[in-house]
């Protein structure tokens, strides 16, 4: 199994109590550690999104994901690079596959591209975008994914459509990486999303538990046979909000610790909200090394070949993170 972690960026309230001139040393001294030689993490990821949650805050910030990539891009060496998800339609998608390719090039060849659909409505209406119905958000990401697939792979791209028009777009550079850069298709829609990923992504991403990613995984089989695409050619990822302690009791202390922060400064009733996502039935991520890893080997068997960890508490204390590092991902890597 391979693994990325993603970096705080105060989407998540994961940032605050951090004075706002100290996020960039917090963020980058995280991706540094990661990056360090010998480092069993194969990638970092940041959100794209601009207002947080649980509840969106007036007073907290929130890192703008292609503006941190390139920014990891000339400050890591080794790490591979990505966002879960960029949502397509916040960017003209053949703008996006310029920045993306030039990203890819400061980068010397380590980005992976995440892309969806989007969803968060009060962000999508609050800079202008308005909020589609959710088959025209999906009828523009297959357009904008076709699009980027043309600029990186012929180092042109003219389409048409119902959204986006362009004709004769020039996306030079391209980016370093033979065939382009690697496509995540994040989301687990059955009609179109899991098609679109089965012609076009490298790597799919889920939602949910055990039975769920067997589910979606299936589905994606049944687009790729009527391809005639090898399924196995996708790496099948899912991300996991993820707390390790040493025991129960340290569990328990550590998320009562999260929840205590973010209630701060979102609210009781928001903060309740979000730390029930690591105390429900799909927090596969959350226990001890011993649970972990018992959880993480049954998705493996359902044919998970990448996880993405979320560590809320990462910018205020990496015990949990090293626990992970030393008694986790040996087990499983």
């Amino acid at each position: 199994m391979r693994f990325g972690t993603f970096i705080p960026q105060g989407w998540r309230h994961d940032l605050v109590g951090i004075e706002p001139a100290e996020h960039w040393a917090t963020m980058h001294g995280l991706a540094a550690y990661v990056d360090r030689v010998g480092s069993p993490w194969e990638s970092i990821w940041v959100y794209d999104h601009f207002h947080t949650v649980p509840v969106p805050s007036e007073s907290e910030a929130t890192h703008e994901a292609w503006s941190l990539m390139a920014a990891y891009a000339a400050s890591t060496s080794r790490v591979r690079l990505g966002q879960m998800c960029t949502c397509l339609p916040y960017r003209n998608p053949v703008y996006l596959a310029k920045v993306a390719a030039t990203v890819d090039v400061v980068s010397g060849g380590r980005l992976e591209m995440g892309i969806g659909a989007g969803w968060y409505e009060h962000e999508w209406r609050a800079y202008g975008y308005g909020f589609p119905h959710a088959p025209e958000r999906l009828r523009m990401l297959r357009e904008g994914v076709e699009i980027m697939h043309q600029a990186w792979t012929t180092g042109t791209a003219s389409l048409d459509g119902e959204f986006f028009r362009v004709e004769g777009a020039i996306v030079q550079p391209q980016p370093l990486q033979a065939g382009g850069i690697p496509m995540w298709v994040a989301g687990g829609g059955e009609k179109v999303t899991l098609k679109i990923a089965a012609k076009y992504a490298a790597y799919t991403n889920f939602y949910g538990g055990p039975e769920e990613f067997s589910r979606k995984s299936e589905v994606l089989r049944g687009h790729t046979d009527r391809l005639g695409r090898d399924f196995g050619s996708i790496v099948r990822s899912a991300n996991f909000n993820t707390v390790v302690g040493e025991d129960a009791a340290d569990v328990d202390r550590r998320l009562v610790a999260i929840e205590e922060r973010v209630a701060r400064y979102a609210g009781r009733a928001a903060a309740a909200k979000f730390i029930h996502e690591f105390r429900s039935d799909i927090a596969i991520a959350v226990g001890t090394p011993e649970q972990v890893v018992e959880r993480l080997l049954e998705m493996r068997e359902r044919g998970l070949g990448y996880a993405i960890h979320y560590f809320p508490e990462l910018a205020y204390d990496r015990s949990g993170f090293e626990l992970f590092e030393r008694e986790v991902m040996p087990a499983l890597a």
